[in-house]
């Protein structure tokens, strides 16, 4: 599941709630499953194809604090976004999203640093029609760049720069042997910025390991 970055703060509530109850509370949110929502089939809680059964991209994968073992598939969240703090990025209006699947934690990373699904954290996975329905698309890349749209590796046995190949989602690969050098990372944005990290990987890197660099980019290898 690609997970987006961003910081954009939620109200969130069950739909249609009493008016003299009505109480928003804090949560994030990130989209995942492409532009039509495609990716977002299937689930922890078996709904299957999506499209087939009425959900179409009205969708989202809840946190562990809000998943409540599955027994919050189904619900509904009437969601917006916070323009107080984020007004750059909100749109108007609010959303309401069905839940159709689970976000499971990620313990290698830090709550504010990609582990968003962690407990105890309120999160919301969204669809991306979802989520572009209260918050402009660019709001999810820290850097301000837009989407990643090239990345190199060099060994530091290396002459050059080789330019990655992705495979799937966020996943790309090497065919150059690498073993036993340290490696640096160059990463060009949508908008043709680049970025470098020289050396962040050491020479003795094994796979299943990741790696941080100062330029707001994790490695895993």
């Amino acid at each position: 599941m690609a997970v987006a970055f961003i910081f954009i703060l939620l109200g969130l509530f069950p739909a249609k709630p009493n008016a003299n109850s009505e109480i928003w509370h804090q949560a994030h949110a990130t989209f995942y499953g492409g532009s039509d929502a495609s990716g977002t089939m299937g689930g922890a809680c078996g709904y299957g194809h999506l499209y087939n059964y009425g959900y179409g991209t009205k969708t989202a994968a809840l946190s562990t604090a809000l998943f409540n073992n599955g027994a919050s598939s189904g619900g509904c969240y009437q969601i917006a976004c916070n323009s107080t703090r984020d007004p750059e990025w909100c749109l108007k209006g609010t959303y309401i999203t069905v839940t159709t699947n689970f976000c499971p934690p990620n313990y290698a990373l830090a709550n504010d640093n990609g582990g968003w699904c962690n407990p105890p954290l309120s999160h919301f996975d969204m669809s991306q029609p979802a989520f572009k329905s209260i918050a402009k698309y660019r709001a999810w890349n820290r850097g301000g760049a837009g989407d990643i749209s090239k990345v190199w590796v060099k060994g530091s046995k290396s002459k050059s720069w080789e330019l990655m190949t992705r495979n799937w989602g966020a996943n790309r690969h090497s065919l150059s042997y690498l073993n036993g050098q340290s490696l640096s990372f160059k990463v060009q944005a949508s908008d043709g910025r680049k970025v470098t990290a020289h050396n962040v990987v050491p020479s003795n890197w094994a796979f299943g390991q990741s790696f941080q660099s100062n330029v707001q980019f994790h490695w895993y290898l």
